[in-house]
């Protein structure tokens, strides 16, 4: 019998190590999709930057109870991966317990710990549940927010259900271990008790031993195969932030918000006509394919990377002057968007043999709407709220350059101050002469 465990545990960590090596290639695949940017300068900054954003979560606090309930969650899923590194050698040497021998009396002092975290993983996330189905935070709610709608919703309360679930499992198994432990079963050693699992042992009391390990073996199947299930369904859920959050955070702009990328076949262009520098032939010769974006392919890697970390927290839309005063702009359904364009290029790729071909789709008109890029006040508030520094805005503008330079496609409003720009230096209909005609009159009296 246990040959045939370790057999099938075998299988099954081969077959989620060939699925999870799958989709990771093929997210890395989408990402690179993106145009080259280099944001390999500043490494002690940037290195600063995502300890304090992304491991130490930091942006996070800024609503303390929030923080402090989702730090309890993302701490505990770094540390009681130690304890799956055990189940795993358990898994595939048929033994149980291996590290028990090895640290003695301080084995149950870190299966309490690791216990510990799994209890505060467990009411985090049951208090996270209440405040999406009883509470209803606004943010949350897809009634509110349309891009909340079907598998977001959805996918928000699954993960945390899974999580119950598997920290249950995690408390049951070690009190079953413990009653096993008692009768003197050999295959589990003896390692004292546990801190919280201990208070669970009444549970089985009056159980004969075959019952006992039925359960326990139940349990840790249930548990290690959660924990392989969830590695996988990782990469298709916003959980996926939970590993692109540290490199999306070192690779973050380290320029001040509010300074925008200006194009450098325009700045030159511009430059020439004003005679402040004359442009090289080759120079001047370059015009790209595409001014802005239209399509994911378009947007740089790290806009892309930036789609595949979003958490769809709703921090971002929440503060949006936009959205608040009712228009159809989200920053949160801009990130959705551009990451559901990319799974949707994802999926293309894999019945090409790994190359795209045209869909007669683009990111914007087919996914993300003009109205929604051009109520966008630039305002910076969604980047500053973001809790893993991505930057909605720089999408947004990158998509309306496109429909503005590429196919002439603006506001009324717009092009009467692009005409006053062009000929009066100003958005004002006014001559340049005329500037400081407000002024008049208000100079001080002798």
């Amino acid at each position: 019998m246990a040959i045939f465990q370790q057999i099938l545990f075998l299988a099954v960590l081969g077959a989620v190590a060939w699925l999870g090596y799958r989709r990771i290639s093929l997210i890395r695949s989408t990402i690179l999709l993106g145009k080259p940017e280099d944001r390999s300068n500043r490494p002690g900054e940037r290195l600063s930057t995502m300890l304090r954003i992304a491991f130490g979560q930091k942006k996070m606090f800024d609503r303390p109870l929030i923080g402090a309930l989702h730090f309890a969650v993302y701490i505990g899923f770094i540390l009681i991966n130690v304890e799956i590194l055990e189940i795993v050698l358990d898994g595939i040497l048929g033994r149980h317990r291996i590290f028990a021998p090895f640290l003695g009396s301080f084995y149950p002092v870190l299966i309490g710990f690791f216990e510990f975290l799994a209890v505060g993983v467990l009411l985090a996330c049951i208090i996270f549940l209440l405040r999406r189905s009883v509470v209803r935070v606004k943010r949350l709610q897809p009634e509110r927010h349309r891009e909340m709608n079907g598998w977001p919703e959805l996918d928000g309360k699954l993960i945390l259900v899974f999580e119950i679930v598997l920290m249950i499992a995690i408390l049951t198994m070690n009190a079953a271990d413990l009653a096993l432990q008692e009768l003197g079963n050999p295959h589990y050693p003896q390692t004292g008790d546990f801190f919280f699992s201990q208070f669970l042992k009444p549970l089985f009391t009056g159980l004969n031993e075959d019952t006992l390990v039925i359960y326990e073996r139940f349990a840790w199947w249930f548990h290690i195969l959660g924990i392989f299930v969830f590695a996988v369904y990782l990469t298709y859920s916003k959980h996926l932030h939970i590993v692109l959050a540290f490199p999306n955070t070192y690779f973050s702009r380290l320029t001040p918000k509010g300074k925008m990328n200006n194009m450098p076949e325009i700045t030159a262009e511009v430059k020439t006509m004003l005679g402040i520098e004359t442009a090289s032939m080759d120079e001047a010769a370059v015009i790209p394919d595409r001014f802005g974006a239209k399509d994911v392919q378009d947007l740089s890697w790290k806009n892309l990377m930036d789609a595949y970390s979003c958490t769809e927290c709703g921090r971002c839309t929440e503060a949006c002057p936009a959205n608040i005063t009712g228009k159809k702009l989200s920053p949160r359904k801009i990130m959705m968007d551009t990451r559901d364009r990319l799974e949707d290029v994802g999926r293309n790729m894999q019945k090409n043999g790994g190359q795209f071909v045209d869909d007669g789709k683009s990111l914007i008109d087919d996914y993300i709407l003009v109205e929604e890029i051009n109520a966008c006040t630039t305002c910076n508030a969604c980047v500053q709220e973001c809790p893993v520094l991505i930057n909605p805005l720089d999408i947004i503008l990158q998509l309306r350059r496109h429909k503005v330079m590429d196919e002439a496609h603006a506001p009324a409003s717009w092009n009467v101050m692009f005409q006053n720009m062009d000929t009066n230096q100003a958005p004002w209909k006014f001559s340049p002469g005329d500037r400081f005609n407000w002024a008049a009159g208000l100079e001080p009296k002798e």
